[in-house]
């Protein structure tokens, strides 16, 4: 699944994570909200990382431009893609 176009600065992200699924994948459910498998262990971070490179993956953006919102220890999470400074836009 290709996030690109939602992927703008200051967005907003909540999705519904599944770990220690058979396979991952990214999906939407009926109430368009967005789901994730992966199939790493709430052990660790290790299903938090698999879960942020996913989602970075399908927004064309890194993994560190991701920002938690909420839900650290939950099964639901909101992540952020930050707004840039117009400082940083001339660096690029």
């Amino acid at each position: 699944m290709d996030l690109r176009d939602p992927a703008r600065q200051g967005a907003s992200f909540q999705l519904h994570v599944t770990p220690r699924a058979w396979r991952p994948s990214l999906s939407r459910d009926p109430e368009g909200r967005l789901r994730v498998a992966v199939t790493e262990a709430p052990e660790k971070g290790r299903a938090y990382d698999a879960l942020r490179k996913t989602l970075a993956k399908a927004l064309g953006v890194a993994p560190s431009r991701l920002d938690l919102v909420h839900g650290a220890t939950g099964r639901i999470k909101v992540f952020r893609l930050p707004r840039t400074s117009p400082a940083c836009l001339h660096l690029a």
